[in-house]
């Protein structure tokens, strides 16, 4: 009777084990989640802010219309690839898929802003140089929140990676985050507005 209290002891200490472990994954790949929330939150700002930026640029740079063409179809496809990353956070190609969408639209918009730049009348524009502000503002809260996402991806894979988690991550479906980077050196910088 004592050596079988002694494996159930031991079986319940072990499933014990286990249910921490799953909990604090579970727990850590909510917080990335979260995180992600925050990311997404940003960058469907800057989507709306873009069609607007764009109409009031549209009446001055009226020669500029496959630059204005580009930024659309690039805030879409980011637009469109940020609701699938948005869905599953934890999904590697979707957020892959979001990260590439970001350099496209990223250099679209750097080829806007230099545009821009070409037209002094726009510049003076008081709703463009409003708008230009809150893409300023809206591009640093997404440098932000994209440090917090990274930070709670890199706990969340530490916590999958390291041992005892990596024989229950595993097996009960905790796969590697993806960290948000951002690959292109024209993107690496928040657009630079100067009025």
């Amino acid at each position: 009777m004592i050596p079988l209290l002694i494996i159930l002891g031991v079986v319940i200490v072990l499933a014990l084990f286990v249910a921490a472990i799953y909990n604090k994954l579970v727990t850590l790949r909510n917080r990335f989640k979260n995180a992600f929330a925050q990311i997404d939150v940003q960058l469907k700002r800057r989507y709306d802010l873009i069609p607007n930026l764009v109409e009031t640029a549209k009446s001055y740079m009226a020669h500029e219309r496959e630059t204005l063409e580009a930024v659309i179809a690039a805030r879409n496809q980011a637009a469109s690839a940020n609701q699938k990353a948005a869905a599953n956070p934890s999904d590697p190609n979707a957020m892959k898929g979001l990260l590439g969408a970001e350099a496209l639209l990223g250099g679209a918009m750097s080829k806007l802003l230099v545009t821009v730049e070409r037209y002094p009348n726009l510049k003076a524009n008081e709703h463009m140089s409003q708008l230009m502000e809150e893409l300023t503002s809206t591009e640093n809260k997404i440098a932000f929140a994209r440090q917090a996402y990274n930070d709670s991806v890199m706990t969340y894979n530490t916590g999958c990676e390291t041992f005892p988690n990596v024989m229950i991550a595993g097996p009960m479906g905790f796969q590697a985050a993806v960290l948000f980077e951002v690959k292109s050196e024209e993107v690496r910088e928040a657009p630079k507005v100067s009025f």
